[in-house]
């Protein structure tokens, strides 16, 4: 009882998904990708195997047809399930059970399927792919663009109440993640996931500027984090008189940040650290 969407950036190689659904903590069961490999949305009367052994076959070699075509056939259940499946090169494979609660389908493009079952009209789904393919920014936004278009478009009749978002880079160890954000339980599960999506890029800039807050971002994260980063920005810019005047209240409030503060410096992310804590 899910609506859900599978896409590969041609640009950068990342894959993803994004789901949304009426169904309680719904993101840790639907999405699955791998770095390089694929991604999979498995859905409506879900089985969570479809995720780690669609990819294990996807990385064997098999397109994402055989892949899909081999875990149907083994499943007794075929028939109540909804999955899609994305390779590295874009290639897609979906299926939508002729048992899934009604209005139930997908629609493919390049590098994207989406599908939906339990929801107002096959708008839900095709929506998406008009979304994803229309949109610009990350892949994250454009997932969670779609998701945004199914909503618009009626989504799952019954309400909302879950919501994911699962990013992977183009190549790396089979664990790396960019984005892997869920709402487990909350009225508004698209806004939640905005709203933690625009603290993850906050938190992004701050990391590719060696702990430097940036100001339009700076709103999105939380006034420790936005002090602290200040702080480090003042360090690596050499003005020591200003850091200091920043630790002052953190080392008042908490003793234990002079020792946060040396480990810093032996990882080699905090300049100045005898200087700031003297």
């Amino acid at each position: 009882m899910t609506y859900s969407i599978v896409g590969l950036d041609a640009e950068t190689g990342e894959l993803g998904v994004g789901i949304q659904s009426r169904a309680f903590a719904s993101g840790a069961v639907v999405p699955w990708a791998a770095p390089g490999v694929g991604a999979v949305a498995t859905q409506a009367y879900g089985e969570k195997s479809y995720g780690p052994l669609g990819l294990e076959l996807l990385r064997s070699g098999k397109t994402p047809r055989q892949t899909l075509d081999g875990l149907l056939a083994a499943d007794p259940g075929a028939e109540t399930r909804q999955v899609a499946i994305l390779a590295a090169d874009g290639e897609v494979a979906a299926h939508t059970g002729v048992s899934c609660i009604p209005a139930a389908g997908h629609a493919a493009g390049e590098g994207v399927s989406a599908q939906a079952n339990c929801v107002d009209s096959p708008a839900v789904w095709e929506s998406m792919v008009e979304a994803f393919e229309s949109s610009s920014g990350s892949l994250a936004r454009r997932l969670l663009a779609a998701l945004d278009a199914a909503e618009a478009s009626g989504g799952d009749w019954r309400g909302r109440q879950a919501g994911g978002l699962l990013v992977v880079p183009a190549e790396g160890p089979s664990w790396q993640r960019l984005t892997d954000l869920r709402v487990d339980d909350h009225p508004e599960p698209l806004q939640e996931l905005r709203r933690l999506l625009d603290l993850e890029d906050g938190y992004r800039a701050m990391d590719a500027q060696g702990g430097r807050a940036d100001a339009a971002r700076a709103a999105n994260m939380a006034e420790l984090d936005v002090r602290f980063a200040e702080l480090l920005d003042a360090a690596h810019a050499g003005d020591v008189a200003r850091a200091r005047e920043l630790l002052a209240p953190l080392l008042a409030e908490e003793p234990r940040w002079a020792d946060y503060m040396c480990a810093l410096s032996e990882a080699g992310e905090l300049p100045h650290a005898d200087e700031l804590l003297a």
